[in-house]
């Protein structure tokens, strides 16, 4: 049943492509892989979609080393992954990593003893405005269940909660965990362009 299941959706990966380019699936197929081992790809993974696509196994070792997505170690079922771009930083990236590895008493991509967590740094996740900032990923319900959320505007003491409530199986709210904001908007509500814009006064500049 469960093979029947992994081909069905390796096929629905790969009829999207034209048959003479198979490889063209090979990241929606780590990506798959990645989902069902638990948030990791292991080599085995890594040389069955090889095969699938027909080309060497070092073609598909290439992509899943090239791409930060990929995890080619264990991770935890809640991977923490740490925004490690500039504006992050300024905002203090590096004092959330530092609580998360001190609170979960690891070091950056290690897994804790119960496997329930591991921490790990990302790249620009394309939210400055609202740095620093985390993404989960969360491999907790397997393949099915699997969510990648972003908890922004975080501070030490915040980040410890949010993986507290996570630990005692919670749904932190996701995005920004300033009270004082509204998603990426100014801290306190807006203080201008409250109300539709003036028109100009000729909208036919042709007559003006």
């Amino acid at each position: 049943m469960v093979l029947r299941l992994i081909f069905a959706l390796v096929n629905e990966i790969l009829s999207h492509y034209p048959s003479n380019y198979k490889q063209s699936g090979i990241i929606p197929m780590l990506d798959l892989a990645q989902q069902q081992h638990g948030g990791w790809v292991p080599v085995a993974a890594m040389d069955a979609i090889a095969k699938i696509v027909g080309v060497a196994p070092i073609r598909v070792y290439e992509v899943a080393t090239f791409y930060s997505m990929f995890n080619r170690t264990k991770v935890g079922k809640y991977h923490l992954l740490v925004c490690g771009t500039t504006p992050c930083m300024i905002r203090g990236s590096r004092d959330i990593e530092d609580a998360l590895l001190k609170h979960l008493g690891v070091k950056r991509n290690e897994v804790t003893s119960d496997g329930l967590f591991s921490v790990g740094e990302m790249e620009c996740m394309g939210c400055c405005v609202n740095a620093p900032m985390i993404a989960v990923a969360d491999y907790t319900k397997g393949s099915d269940g699997y969510t990648y959320n972003y908890y922004e505007d975080l501070t030490p003491k915040r980040v410890v909660e949010l993986v507290e409530m996570l630990r005692r199986g919670e749904t932190p709210p996701r995005g920004t965990q300033n009270p004082e904001r509204k998603n990426c908007g100014p801290a306190g509500g807006m203080t201008t362009l409250l109300g539709e814009p003036k028109p100009p006064p000729c909208r036919d500049l042709d007559a003006c």
